[in-house]
């Protein structure tokens, strides 16, 4: 039996690889390229005209944040549209930023999370992660109705990863914890499954759990392009902004358009002159180092917000510089506008 993260079509987004967690992405997403085609199968056992059914899925005994036994196929997934990740809560580095964004995408879809779409976290780190564990986890990152923190038996943990084509041979059970990131979205009744991005654009991954999996948003009013503005290309700043940064800062007050993550980190309009240089510099680089060494500002913002790391994202200098040049400019850009319409 062929299995949903292999042989189903999926969507995988682009995306710069930078450091090993994001090689792992893209080895993941090419692995998978090869099958974006369309093909023929036979339905389910059961009868639900999909190859996805209970006869594919393990029916594993999990345990959530509050304690309480689900099996993976009857109580998660059957018949729904659905989110999976698997994360574990000590992850210094992807998982702060994978939840940070699909808490972005939750606030998008509102109270549809729940009713209509659901969100599981399942942990690759069952031993840690005990369900008090998970829920302090969830508290922090301020996770609303409808998603699910997980935790199992370890080998069963793994075997449902392998079925969701989420374990990489090699990597996934490495010592330090590596692991797939992507994120695999569907939609179990009509058997439709896709690969995402944990750096998606939240309003892009919304799109898909709303519009391309389950049809319940209405239809935009056809407009004419002619009078469309030019579109800016981003410089390399801005792009590591939005796909790295965003998911936990906004910058300034219409960032976002409501969902910038301010209860997650500082807003950062204005830290290149709040911030030396090079201590900005080294947080965004090393800042699990910082926080190891105890320096006075990495402890201070991180008891301020939620005791949520700042996560090492591999940036190296030239990175790292081209991100505080695009804040710098940002600054002065919204500073000149605010000033011109006083």
């Amino acid at each position: 039996m062929n299995r949903p993260g292999a042989d189903q079509p999926l969507h995988t987004p682009r995306s710069r690889a930078l450091g090993m967690h994001l090689v792992l992405m893209l080895v993941a997403c090419l692995l998978a390229s090869r099958l974006l085609v369309a093909h023929e199968v036979a339905p389910a056992a059961d009868g639900s005209g999909t190859p996805w059914g209970a006869d594919y899925f393990p029916n594993t005994l999990l345990t959530d944040q509050d304690g309480r036994q689900v099996h993976f196929f009857d109580d998660l997934i059957k018949g729904k549209v659905v989110v999976i990740n698997f994360i574990f809560t000590s992850c210094s580095d992807s998982c702060p930023l994978e939840t940070a964004r699909l808490r972005q995408v939750q606030n998008l879809l509102g109270d549809r999370v729940g009713k209509d779409i659901f969100f599981y976290s399942i942990s690759i780190d069952p031993l840690s992660d005990t369900p008090a564990v998970l829920k302090a986890y969830a508290r922090r990152f301020k996770v609303g109705p409808g998603w699910q923190f997980l935790t199992g038996d370890f080998a069963d943990v793994t075997e449902l990863r392998h079925k969701l084509g989420l374990f990489i041979e090699g990597v996934d059970n490495g010592r330090n914890k590596d692991h797939n990131l992507s994120l695999i979205v569907g939609n179990q009744d009509t058997g439709r499954w896709m690969k995402a991005s944990p750096f998606e654009n939240p309003w892009i991954l919304a799109d898909q759990l709303a519009n391309t999996l389950q049809n319940w948003k209405q239809p935009s009013i056809e407009q004419s392009y002619a009078d469309a503005p030019q579109i800016r290309p981003p410089s390399s700043g801005e792009e590591l902004f939005r796909t790295r940064c965003a998911s936990c800062h906004s910058l300034g007050p219409q960032d976002g358009q409501g969902i910038g993550m301010r209860s997650i980190g500082p807003d950062l309009v204005g830290v290149t002159g709040r911030r030396d240089p090079a201590w900005l510099s080294r947080w965004i680089r090393e800042p699990d180092r910082m926080l190891a060494e105890r320096d006075p500002i990495a402890t201070a913002l991180f008891e301020r917000f939620e005791k949520i790391p700042m996560p090492n994202l591999r940036l190296d200098e030239n990175s790292a510089q081209a991100i505080i040049e695009f804040l710098r400019e940002e600054t002065d850009r919204q500073q000149t506008l605010a000033a011109q319409t006083q």
